[in-house]
C-alpha cells in the first residue's frame, strides 16, 4: 500500500512546486511596473519544463500600467524560451532572467497618459536629447527646460515647454513630423521651433535617431490623441 501512495504524493509535490514557480513568475512580472489596473499572464509550460527553469511561452496583457514613470494605456507582449534561475527561486530568492529574452508586442499610449509621463526620467531624457540635437545650445545644464505638454496628430507631434533662463520663464514650442524609417531608426522632418512665439528654427532637413540594436519596430503610428507601436525589444537580464 505505501508503494501505491508514493506516486500520487510525488505528483502532488511536483504540482506544488510548479504552482510556486508560476506564482513567482507572475509576481516578478507584476514587480516590473509600479502601477497597473489589470494584469493577465498566460503561461504555456509543462511541469518538467518549469522544473528545469525553462518557460517555452508566456503572454502578458496589461491595462493602464506605469513602468519607470511611463504611463502606458495598453500593452500586449509575448516571449518564448525564457530561462530563469530555478534553483534560487526554489530557495526563496527573487526570480531572475538568465539570458536575453526577445519580446514582441503591441503598445498603445493615449495623449493623456503621455502627458502624465512628463515626470518620467525615461521620457524627459529622450525629449532633452531631441532638443539638444535640434538646438545644441539648449543643453540642460545651461538652459534648463520644463516639459509641459505633448499633443498628437496624424504623424505630427507638438511639444510645449518652459525654458528657465536668467530668472525668466520663456515658452518654447517644437513641432515636427515623425516617421519610422527602419526597425531601429526614427526620422523627424517638417521641424519648426519657436521661442516666445518667435521662430528660431524652421528646417526642411530630416533628423534621424537610432534606437539601438535591442529594438526592432514594425509600426509606429501617431494619430490624434494616441500613439501606437508594434515590434520587438530585447529584455536583458
Amino acid at each position: 500500500m505505501p508503494q501505491q501512495n508514493s506516486l500520487p504524493q510525488g505528483v502532488n509535490k511536483i504540482r506544488i512546486i510548479t504552482s510556486v514557480l508560476k506564482t513567482a513568475l507572475k509576481l516578478w512580472l507584476r514587480a516590473q511596473v509600479s502601477q497597473v489596473s489589470q494584469l493577465e499572464v498566460d503561461l504555456k509550460a509543462s511541469d518538467r519544463q518549469l522544473l528545469s527553469g525553462c518557460v517555452p511561452w508566456v503572454a502578458i496583457f496589461a491595462d493602464h500600467a506605469v513602468y519607470q514613470g511611463l504611463h502606458i494605456t495598453q500593452i500586449k507582449l509575448a516571449a518564448e524560451n525564457i530561462q530563469i534561475n530555478i534553483g534560487q527561486v526554489l530557495k526563496g530568492q527573487p526570480l531572475q532572467l538568465l539570458h536575453i529574452v526577445p519580446v514582441v508586442g503591441d503598445l498603445t499610449i493615449e495623449e493623456e497618459q503621455l502627458n502624465a509621463s512628463l515626470s518620467s526620467e525615461l521620457l524627459t531624457a529622450a525629449l532633452s536629447d531631441l532638443l539638444v540635437k535640434l538646438l545644441p545650445e539648449y543643453c540642460p545644464k545651461s538652459k534648463p527646460v520644463i516639459w509641459q505638454k505633448i499633443s498628437l496628430d496624424n504623424q505630427l507631434i507638438k511639444l510645449n515647454a518652459i525654458v528657465a533662463s536668467t530668472g525668466e520663464q520663456i515658452p518654447l514650442e517644437i513641432n515636427f513630423s515623425l516617421k519610422l524609417l527602419s526597425g531601429q531608426e526614427l526620422q523627424l522632418s517638417q521641424i519648426k521651433v519657436t521661442e516666445n512665439a518667435i521662430a528660431i528654427l524652421e528646417s526642411s532637413d530630416s533628423y534621424n535617431f537610432h534606437l539601438g540594436s535591442d529594438v526592432d519596430l514594425q509600426e509606429l503610428t501617431v494619430i490624434p490623441n494616441k500613439l501606437v507601436c508594434r515590434g520587438r525589444v530585447n529584455v536583458n537580464p
